[in-house]
């Protein structure tokens, strides 16, 4: 039982004497604070129970002129405004020192602030005061932490049960008097106390989502005026394996705070002896891709109804993911709130050391997949078009193709029909390019700044009419001849054979690399 106005009346060898009718006295003390000063409240913090003898209210008579700090007697109903503004629950005015009895004035100001005021008869000492409220503090602390105990053996005798997630789901919700919520690395709600904390999920999809990307274990405090919530990440590795969320109208005190960790704890610890399960589940995966890329759809899906899920409808589209081990494992979280908020499947399965998504051809969940760089820092994704269950395999490598060179190029997101819109120049990488072309045109740069041989805008002209004189000729402003003389030179300096058309090629690409022209 807290302490309050009401205990402490209550308490006959304190003798105190309430005197207001309509302020509450349930609220809670926090502490006992003895000050004369007229104005107390930059030394207090809120919910205490102040003593005076009321020496700031006779200390020179009731000059209403007086300040908080003057040598005159303060104004009664200001002085209450100041201790209600501060957060005091409860005013103990002592009698029969400073004060014969306690102001009609300030009872009345007390009353309609909602500040309970207590005689405190000359018998009484502020001292017992005291250490009644200190008693009560302690008794009650004691007890608080000998309930938390408690309710953590109850919530690990729940961990070691069948249906362990939802059975300290439904405890901590008990417990606490609110309700409280398990979902997965994705934010899908796997348990709720009571069941329609479920739709909690929504609301807390953006803190889940800040959380996500902190190494677990982390937690947050939400705040509203009617509620707090506390939310916690599960996991000892870097990735999070779901988040906890609690939530009550009022604060959480210490040692609830150290239950919900409780909770926290063992929930992890169910989650983290998953990880066998998880691999053969992931072995299991690779062998229906591999199944799949063999045109096995039809043995593929009843293994996968047999796991509650299904395979997209065709045509589907395949994505891949490059990054580490635990990047990919982040992104079938990702896949799996994709899947969930379109209500379409997603199938994941590894394949190489690289992640394959297949999902239908459709807007969703494919459009929530393009944000997964985004979600999974260092993550690269490759997408292929729709493809029937026959062509997949050919899917997964143009989807495999594209990643590749959006990680070469520093791209987040690749489609492999974009590869052929960006041109040749697009696959290449810009330096190497840049070194192939100053090597296979030194020679011609060379004779160019020893006279005015103009080769290499020569050749590069020549190319450019697909070898053809009069119009490369006429595009440089020279005779069909002097072109002639020029290319004999330039073909003889590189000791190739021009009229090859590979070696045609090879050249273009010299005089045209990516970023910029060559010579």
């Amino acid at each position: 039982m807290p302490v309050t106005v009401a205990s402490l009346r209550d308490n006959r060898s304190l003798g105190l004497v309430l005197h207001t009718r309509r302020a509450p006295v349930d609220r809670p003390v926090s502490w006992v604070h003895v000050s004369e000063l007229a104005d107390p409240a930059p030394f207090l913090e809120g919910g205490e129970l102040l003593l005076s003898t009321g020496l700031p209210l006779v200390r020179g008579g009731h000059d209403r002129g007086a300040g908080p700090a003057g040598d005159r007697g303060a104004d009664p109903a200001a002085y209450v405004h100041r201790l209600a503004d501060a957060g005091v629950v409860g005013l103990g005015l002592g009698t029969g020192l400073g004060l014969p009895e306690v102001p009609a004035e300030l009872v009345a100001a007390a009353d309609a602030r909602g500040l309970a005021v207590l005689e405190v008869p000359r018998r009484t000492p502020f001292i017992a005061i005291s250490r009644a409220v200190s008693a009560a503090l302690a008794a009650e602390e004691y007890a608080a932490v000998a309930r938390a105990s408690a309710v953590q053996q109850e919530l690990t005798r729940a961990a070691a049960t069948a249906g362990a997630a939802r059975a300290v789901v439904d405890r901590l919700a008990r417990h606490l008097g609110g309700w409280a919520l398990l979902v997965d690395a994705a934010g899908t709600p796997l348990e709720a106390a009571p069941r329609d904390a479920r739709r909690r999920a929504a609301d807390l999809a953006p803190a889940v989502e800040r959380l996500r990307g902190v190494r677990p274990p982390a937690g947050a405090a939400l705040t509203d005026p009617g509620e707090t919530v506390l939310l916690q990440s599960l996991g000892t590795g870097p990735r999070s394996r779901g988040f906890l969320a609690v939530g009550r109208p009022d604060r959480f005190p210490a040692a609830d705070r150290h239950v919900v960790d409780a909770a926290a704890l063992l929930l992890t610890l169910r989650l983290e002896q998953s990880r066998a399960l998880e691999g053969a589940t992931a072995a299991l995966r690779a062998a229906l891709l591999r199944l799949l890329l063999a045109g096995g759809q039809d043995d593929v899906a009843p293994v996968l109804a047999a796991l509650g899920e299904r395979l997209p409808a065709a045509p589907v589209r395949a994505h891949v993911v490059l990054g580490g081990p635990e990047q990919r494992a982040a992104a079938v979280d990702v896949a799996a709130d994709a899947a969930a908020h379109a209500g379409s499947p997603v199938f994941a399965a590894e394949s190489d050391g690289a992640l394959v998504l297949l999902t239908g051809s459709g807007a969703e969940p494919a459009g929530r997949l393009s944000d997964l760089p985004g979600r999974v820092p260092g993550a690269v994704l490759g997408i292929a078009p729709p493809a029937p269950w026959a062509g997949l395999a050919e899917a997964v490598r143009q989807a495999r193709q594209a990643a590749e060179h959006g990680r070469a190029t520093g791209r987040p997101v690749t489609a492999f029909a974009d590869l052929a819109g960006r041109g040749l120049a697009a696959l290449l990488d810009p330096g190497a390019t840049a070194a192939f072309a100053g090597a296979v045109l030194a020679p011609l740069v060379a004779a160019d700044r020893a006279g005015p041989g103009d080769l290499v805008e020569s050749l590069r002209a020549w190319l450019a009419a697909h070898g053809q004189w009069e119009p490369a000729a006429a595009a440089l402003g020279v005779h069909r001849h002097t072109l002639r003389k020029r290319i004999r030179r330039a073909e003889q300096l590189l000791g190739r054979d021009l009229g090859s058309p590979g070696v045609r090629a090879e050249l273009w690409l010299a005089l045209h690399p990516p970023g910029g022209r060559a010579g």
